[in-house]
């Protein structure tokens, strides 16, 4: 927190450090209210110049500093640093500073987990356990000896190999810890604690063995078998699609409670958020098993991309994040169903992401200013940084972009990089010019495609005429053409694909759209086609071509492209919504159309379709999505409209609802995508039969439910339908598991969500559960982040409740926990498609956040955009 307005960092001016530093030793006594470190470095100037040494730290109780072993107070303390005014070329430096890990409630630096000690480095968080260089470009050989009560904390944990380790005669033990590689102080990891552990190995294709170990709080150990899978998955994958293994002779994974993060990747140590890790089926969903593969496969796969090659500046983030992103997807892709994927993801893109593009935080995926980085760590470096690498791959195919992934790790193993470097790698590689693509990485917001076509019937040509245009934003109000592949496909009217042809010969499916207009000749076309536009969702862009219902009625039953028929489906649906918004507008009823529900139908009985991608073409588009389809909507009008159309559906398809339900029931639980596909096939026809009224499928389920998948969806059913069912339900829910925090989220998130007229009152009843705490990131997330961003109806009530409902739990949160509280600040800030009357509630609560003296950087530097 600052009294003074905080000062904006901008990437042009980008600087090396004036020092270098190529180990650190860190001599580690552990103690609940006053560890003390000791930090010894081995620092050298770089170049010529007199500057001083000015090192990073916060919150630390300064105990002696000696130059070359010699002590001295030649020193001085600013705000936020250490500064060395006169230092030899080179020298050792060594620092003895005191911490209280207990008092750190932002749980940044070294805190406590529970009754563990944990530590949470990136961005900027290791200058909160000594002074140091805390900047990603400045790589040094870490040595960490951590010194602790031995009964309290038998496991001490850290980056790298275990070399050393021995008892003390006060009862207290320790262990030494080497990182063969050098890293930036952001991905140095300390844990101590009592767990239990779960042991494996794994052979890399060179013949290294490499124990892995899981830690996790006592009696948890159960849980933890499907995260080792996973781990042992990632490595595999790895090493057959990208030709990387692993380099140290230990991986560990510690799960914690306390975690402001989904994971963090810190060399040889990744510590997770327990919710990534442990899973079984009394207590896991499918979905939250897929999440655990996940999150797992992306912490291992930064260990080259993000840990081995680094970011040069925090402005680089996208580089390690967005290339991760995409790997993990690759990986998630490849083990389960590619479409289904592919349909997850691009929800997030086309939901919160393009929200964010038009949000007052619109920023590149390599942002050019920041003033707190811990809020640049977004939907749009991340999601969309992937789009970015996807479309790469798209571009290059995928031997040219191994080829260039290859590149770039041999150039710049064991270094800083940036964005310009990775691109010149697939470049060079692929032998293409990329110079027009690089504009996606400085170029903020969501691009339209607007897309007309003409067809000759007298000469067989077919003319696909495209413009393309960026939306000013906030930050950028000039938008500059970029280089867009458009992934195409014709088909005739009766559902058979025609083949691209064009100057008398055939070819590929994507188009490279460079121009700000360009049009796209095709010849040998018999009859008028209906294109299949944007296959695989090619490009993170908006797209607007005028479909008939007939053209969409058509893509959803016969396109090869399978993610084209989900997306045909969900055209269809937004196109209802639209129309039935204006109806509303105008009062007059709401319709249905025939070809909406012919889809539905058609759709649950192809048996020829994966069971998993009927579940998502059937489930309608989430608010958040719905919202991106308007310039300005009343949110109240439009919850109302997908309530309807959702009940209109349940009710016109009753006995295929019935059939789907019970085709697809399993007899036992089982983690197979097979099964894990039926679930959810049945699961969203239960939740159809639900608003029908049918309330005997959902309570027949919830008695009868073996696993929490089920479970959880009988009661979403419930809920969400108002079912009087619900109220037991919740109850018998929260009674068999109040001790089990992470099941109890679940329960936290489904009220939050529930669509009733009193779930404010019921949100402020809940944060005074005897298990809530504002100090749990992951309950605050379960129950305030739920209600303010997954409950759009009640959370922008007229009367300003739920704004001040999140207003009163911001202002706690400025104080203990800053970064949560910027991630909660997001649907107030993102009012961009609200009525006028909405935004003028939110810009008055806004302002009295504002005003305050003591606003943290990470709650002004959105604030400030968002008002101006």
């Amino acid at each position: 927190m600052t009294q003074s307005k905080p000062q904006v960092q901008y990437r042009e001016d980008y600087q090396p450090p004036h020092y270098w530093i190529d180990t650190l030793d860190l001599d580690i006594q552990l103690d609940e209210t006053a560890t003390e470190v000791v930090a010894i470095s081995r620092v050298r100037r770089n170049g010529e110049h007199s500057e001083p040494l000015v090192l990073d730290g916060e919150q630390l109780e300064l105990l002696a500093v000696s130059v070359n072993g010699v002590a001295t107070e030649q020193y001085q303390l600013a705000e936020g640093c250490l500064i060395l005014p006169q230092v030899p070329q080179e020298f050792v430096l060594t620092l003895k500073t005191r911490i209280n890990p207990t008092a750190n409630s932002a749980l940044e630096g070294l805190y406590r987990s529970g009754s563990a000690f944990c530590t949470q480095c990136e961005a900027q968080g290791f200058r909160g356990i000594t002074y140091y260089l805390d900047r990603p470009d400045v790589l040094a050989r870490f040595s960490t000896r951590i010194t602790a009560d031995a009964q309290c904390y038998p496991f001490l944990l850290s980056n790298g190999n275990r070399v050393g380790q021995g008892q003390l005669d006060d009862g207290r033990h320790w262990v030494q810890w080497q990182d063969p590689f050098p890293k930036p102080a952001y991905l140095f990891a300390l844990v101590a604690g009592d767990f239990d552990v779960l042991r494996d190995s794994y052979t890399t294709h060179g013949g290294r063995q490499v124990a892995l170990e899981i830690y996790v709080d006592k009696g948890n150990l159960h849980r933890a078998g499907h995260a080792m899978d996973s781990l042992k998955a990632s490595m595999r994958w790895d090493e057959q699609r990208c030709h990387l293994e692993y380099d140290l002779d230990i991986y560990m994974i510690v799960a914690v409670d306390f975690f402001n993060m989904g994971a963090m990747e810190n060399k040889g140590l990744n510590i997770f958020n327990a919710k990534f890790v442990l899973a079984d089926a009394a207590t896991a969903t499918d979905d939250d098993y897929l999440d655990v593969e996940r999150v797992i496969g992306h912490e291992y796969f930064h260990n080259w991309t993000g840990n081995r090659v680094t970011c040069r500046d925090w402005f680089q983030l996208s580089l390690k994040e967005g290339l991760t992103v995409f790997r993990d997807q690759e990986f998630s892709s490849d083990l389960g169903s590619r479409t289904v994927n592919r349909i997850r993801n691009v929800r997030i893109i086309r939901g919160p992401q393009f929200a964010e593009d038009a949000g007052p935080m619109a920023h590149p995926i390599r942002p050019d200013a920041v003033i707190e980085m811990n809020n640049f760590y977004t939907l749009t470096v991340y999601e969309k940084g992937s789009e970015v690498i996807r479309m790469l791959h798209t571009l290059l195919g995928e031997q040219a972009f191994q080829a260039g992934l290859a590149l770039y790790l041999q150039r710049h193993d064991g270094q800083a990089a940036t964005c310009d470097d990775f691109v010149a790698a697939m470049s060079e590689a692929s032998g293409r010019d990329l110079s027009r693509f690089k504009r996606w990485y400085s170029q903020s917001g969501t691009p339209v495609l607007q897309v007309s076509d003409d067809y000759d019937a007298e000469h067989q040509r077919y003319t696909l005429s495209v413009r393309q245009h960026t939306p000013p934003t906030r930050d950028q109000q000039e938008k500059l053409p970029l280089h867009i592949p458009l992934s195409l496909a014709l088909y005739s009217e009766q559902g058979e694909p025609i083949m691209l042809m064009a100057g008398g010969e055939s070819v590929g499916p994507v188009l490279d759209v460079l121009e700000a207009e360009q049009r796209f000749e095709f010849e040998q076309v018999p009859s008028r086609p209906v294109p299949a536009l944007l296959q695989g969702f090619s490009a993170p862009v908006k797209l607007e071509y005028d479909y008939s219902d007939e053209q969409l009625s058509l893509l959803a039953r016969a396109s090869i492209d399978e993610f084209v028929r989900w997306d045909a489906v969900q055209t269809l649906v937004n196109q209802t919504v639209k129309h039935n918004v204006e109806l509303c507008l105008r009062r007059q009823p709401a319709v249905l159309p025939r070809s909406l529900v012919d889809i539905f139908r058609t759709t649950l009985e192809d048996a020829g379709l994966d069971r998993a991608l009927k579940a998502e073409m059937l489930t309608l588009p989430d608010p958040a999505s719905l919202l991106e389809l308007f310039e300005q909507v009343d949110i109240t009008v439009l919850a109302e409209v997908r309530r309807r159309l959702a009940r209109d559906l349940a009710e016109a398809l009753a006995p295929c609802w019935r059939q789907a339900y019970q085709d697809n029931l399993t007899p036992e639980y089982r983690i197979d995508h097979q099964d894990m596909a039926r679930r959810a096939l049945k699961n969203v026809a239960l939740g159809y039969l639900a608003l029908a009224g049918e309330a005997q499928w959902v309570e027949r389920q919830y008695a009868a439910a073996d696993n929490m998948t089920d479970t959880l969806a009988a009661m979403r059913a419930a809920v969400r339908a108002g079912l009087e069912a619900r109220h037991g339900m919740l109850d018998d829910f929260e009674s068999k598991w109040r001790h089990d925090g992470l099941v109890l989220d679940n329960w936290f998130r489904l009220q939050a969500t529930a669509p009733d007229s009193d779930t404010l009152q019921r949100v402020r009843e809940l944060m005074s559960h005897p298990t809530f705490s504002l100090g749990n990131p992951n309950r605050v997330r379960a129950l305030i982040g739920a209600f303010s961003q997954g409950n759009p109806e009640q959370f922008h009530r007229i009367d300003g409740a739920g704004y001040d409902l999140l207003l009163e739990v911001l202002e706690q949160l400025n104080h203990s926990n800053p970064q949560v509280a910027s991630r909660l600040l997001t649907p107030l800030i993102q009012f961009a498609r609200l009525d006028e009357a909405r935004r003028l509630l939110i810009r008055e609560r806004l302002q009295r956040l504002m005003d305050r003296p003591d606003l943290a950087r990470d709650l002004f530097e959105k604030i400030s955009k968002a008002l101006d």
